[in-house]
């Protein structure tokens, strides 16, 4: 039985009209299957696996347990005591292996491997296993002396750095992160009139540098008015844009990264742990750049230029914005927006409860009845209708930080924000 299938690998029936929610049904949600789930993971993918001594012939149980550990962020003695196996075999590992067992530290044990971090560095051949172990560093210790340690260690180890995307981005984020988190962003109405004038539907996706709080997203139509309902109340859909590691954005499997995603469809996933529920379709730039655009650009102008020119010139500078360039440059792809079935006891001692993190999607709340198999309420539903509501199954969705409070985004926030856009809009 494989446990866990990457939920960005989707197999999907792409549709153009809106769906049923009567007719959406998963029996992964109903409890006798989330009850045999909980303990094939936590007996036989994590417990088993991990009791068992690491060789060649089991290295592959440890890489599984390593990603269910990642995706449901979990600790035990069992765990820690595997994680402990996998770095002390650290150079007898297969790629694959060394990249599962970073990602489950940085997620599960956030200070626990500080010696082993700083020991991998000093040998550490591969860009993204130096950056992953760097970054697991930095948040253990930012502060300006041992931020210029790690930017000195990666300038000597790896003299081409600026040549290679991965451990470029890597010293722009040591460097500017912690500034970065606490800087304004440019004027929001100045984005919402520009995306106004281009005639295309945008999502906003709003959240805050702290991806442990959750976000909010709103659509705004073709015509650049915001979706709203009946009564003339803007429409807001939570949305949690954490992994379950919650690495930087431009790691695989990171949280979303900032920046323009182009909305390509909607889509129906057979994966498990996404659901039926109807998702919105992205891709980042680099990933198909044949389809990213949905208007005319200049090729002979240089990539960055034409995604810039999507923003206001106040935010053209705006460093954030181009996360999504980056990352996408690196080679992260199969960002979408979906749901979940995921069981949100999970993390019922964590700041996004009920939500659940995905490997870097954005992921939307979602209620199931574990007797039935049906949606007792679903923001993923509603922000796929309410977004094929109007013309078009296309356009682009923006992720952006608001701010650093230590709380989830609030409807108050967003409609003071677009209320005034509105108001002056009319003026």
């Amino acid at each position: 039985m494989k446990l866990l299938i990457p939920l960005s690998l989707l197999c999907c029936l792409s549709l153009h009209a809106q769906y049923s929610r009567d007719n959406i049904y998963s029996d992964f949600v109903l409890y006798n299957q989330r009850v045999k789930f909980d303990q094939y993971l936590r007996e036989q993918t994590i417990k088993a696996t991990f009791e068992k001594t690491l060789n060649s012939e089991t290295e592959d149980y440890y890489r599984e347990a390593c990603w269910a550990v990642s995706q449901y962020v979990l600790q035990s003695p069992v765990v820690e005591k595997g994680l402990h196996n996998l770095f002390n075999g650290y150079n007898s590992l297969e790629p694959a292996t060394k990249r599962a067992l970073l990602e489950a530290a940085y997620a599960s044990y956030p200070n626990t491997f500080y010696k082993e971090m700083t020991q991998l560095m000093q040998q550490e051949t591969s860009p993204r296993f130096f950056a992953m172990q760097a970054v697991y560093l930095y948040r253990i210790d930012h502060s300006g002396k041992r931020t210029a340690a790690l930017r000195q260690q990666l300038h000597s180890r790896f003299p081409e750095y600026d040549t290679l995307p991965v451990l470029k981005e890597l010293d722009h984020y040591l460097l500017h992160h912690d500034a970065l988190a606490h800087a304004a962003t440019p004027p929001l109405d100045v984005l919402f009139a520009q995306q106004k004038a281009t005639g295309q539907k945008i999502i906003y996706s709003f959240q805050r540098w702290n991806r442990d709080y959750a976000g909010l997203a709103v659509i705004q139509n073709a015509d650049g008015h915001f979706c709203r309902d009946t009564s003339g109340r803007l429409l807001v859909f939570r949305q949690l844009a954490r992994s379950g590691s919650n690495l930087p954005y431009f790691i695989t499997n990171g949280s979303t990264p900032q920046g323009i995603y182009s909305i390509q469809g909607t889509a129906v996933s057979h994966n498990n742990l996404i659901g039926p529920t109807p998702n919105i379709q992205l891709v980042m730039p680099f990933e198909a750049d044949s389809v990213y655009w949905h208007h005319a650009v200049d090729s002979t102008k240089p990539a960055l230029d034409n995604y810039l020119g999507m923003l206001p010139v106040s935010w053209q500078s705006y460093d954030p914005m181009t996360e999504a360039f980056y990352a996408g440059k690196i080679g992260r792809t199969e960002i979408i927006a979906h749901g979940t079935t995921i069981d949100p006891d999970y993390f019922k001692d964590k700041p996004y409860y009920p939500l659940t993190p995905t490997m870097g999607c954005l992921c939307a709340q979602e209620n199931w009845n574990m007797f039935t198999g049906k949606i007792n309420s679903s923001e993923q539903f509603n922000l796929v209708s309410t977004f094929l509501s109007t013309p078009g199954d296309t356009g682009y969705l923006m992720v952006i930080n608001i701010n650093d409070l230590p709380q989830p985004v609030s409807r108050e926030e967003i409609e003071q924000m677009v209320n005034a856009f509105e108001r002056n809009k009319k003026g």
